[in-house]
């Protein structure tokens, strides 16, 4: 398998440290993107795609060390809900990721990797970093901004914190704060990995081996809170995975261990642990209101956006009932903002399977 180092990736340097709500700078940032489509010559017709937790920028083109399909290949690309032959398309690696923007991995001012030196970062601070690709890119005001779950945060910090950079504002199956519960799971996968004895304080990069199981069952307790339960039932059930009976020991006899077991080593392919223990702190610190003095409706108050906020019944990390909290902070502005809650059977990974409802609504708001 390819390794970071092997890939030609598309990166932008920012022309100047990037200032972190940590009080700290980050010196030396570089973005790696993927565009799609062309950009109209007054650049109205710009997207901008904000990417989930362990997605990246590859989101209608194959994953270059994995080989699969981008993680909205369905979504993005000509004649589809977002129509590349309308739009052009931008999709930047989050900073503090793994795939060649600048994070853990990246080598740092003393010449090795950041390691766990790296600064603590933010919502807003990976959205400030890609207001800044978007300068470099001399992009102004946005067709739209769209992102799920994390994406979906970023999305809402764009529209509290750029208010007259986008035009419309597409949030789905996300929340305007990270919960008790949220932070909870995010812990037990942090934890997971640091008690790896291949983490090594976040110095593994020269060891050539990092924590492998620590990242694996991190993966593996966060991917349960993307299913829900019917659907678990529904795929898996009770049944034994190759086997007719139960072999009375500690493998995978049920086809749901085999699964996760298989989610969880498979993961490890492609993100780096510390990656993992930066975006899900930042993930945590996320809270719109306290970043706008306790209100939620004043992080909206200034925004000159349209809205439109999409969640799932069977959603149970990011409710409806969080969905709505942003509903009536919008309503308290008098933003114009319209909000469904569509069925689906798969939990908060709805909104990225085929559910036909979502592209109905997503092309509607987008046109």
């Amino acid at each position: 398998m390819a390794t970071l180092s092997d890939l030609n990736l598309n990166r932008r340097a920012l022309p100047a440290p990037l200032p972190l709500d940590s009080g700290r700078e980050l010196p030396g940032v570089e973005l790696a993107y993927e565009t799609y489509g062309e950009l109209a010559a007054d650049g109205g017709n710009a997207i901008l795609l904000f990417h989930a937790l362990t997605g990246d920028q590859f989101v209608a083109s194959d994953q270059p060390l994995t080989g699969k399909p981008g993680w909205w290949v369905r979504m993005v690309g000509p004649g589809k809900v977002i129509d590349t032959d309308r739009f052009f398309v931008i999709c930047a690696n989050v900073i503090g990721g793994c795939m060649g923007s600048t994070g853990p991995s990246s080598i740092g001012p003393e010449g090795k990797p950041w390691g766990m030196e790296f600064p603590v970062i933010t919502i807003s601070d990976m959205v400030r970093a890609q207001v800044a690709l978007l300068d470099q890119l001399g992009i102004g005001r946005l067709h739209a901004v769209v992102g799920g779950s994390m994406g979906g945060m970023q999305a809402l910090s764009f529209a509290a914190n750029y208010p007259d950079r986008a035009e419309r504002v597409l949030a789905i199956a996300t929340t305007a704060r990270h919960s008790a519960q949220n932070i909870a799971f995010h812990e037990v996968g942090r934890q997971a990995i640091m008690a790896d004895p291949e983490w090594q304080a976040g110095a593994y990069y020269e060891s050539g081996k990092g924590p492998e199981k620590g990242l694996s069952v991190a993966r593996m307790a966060a991917h349960i809170t993307y299913l829900s339960e019917a659907g678990l039932t529904e795929k898996f059930g009770r049944r034994l995975q190759d086997r007719d009976s139960k072999t009375f020991g500690f493998d995978a006899d049920f086809q749901i261990e085999s699964y996760l077991r298989y989610q969880g080593l498979s993961f490890t392919n492609r993100f780096d642990a510390n990656s993992y223990l930066y975006i899900t702190r930042a993930m945590d610190y996320f809270d719109l209101a306290e970043e706008h003095g306790g209100m939620l409706a004043d992080a909206f108050r200034k925004s000159d956006a349209r809205f439109c906020l999409i969640s799932f019944d069977t959603d149970w990390l990011y409710t409806t009932s969080d969905m709505r909290e942003v509903v009536h902070a919008l309503n308290a502005v008098a933003a114009p903002v319209s909000f469904v809650e569509l069925s689906a059977p798969f939990g908060h990974d709805s909104f990225l399977l085929d559910v036909p409802a979502l592209d109905r609504v997503m092309k509607g708001f987008l046109e």
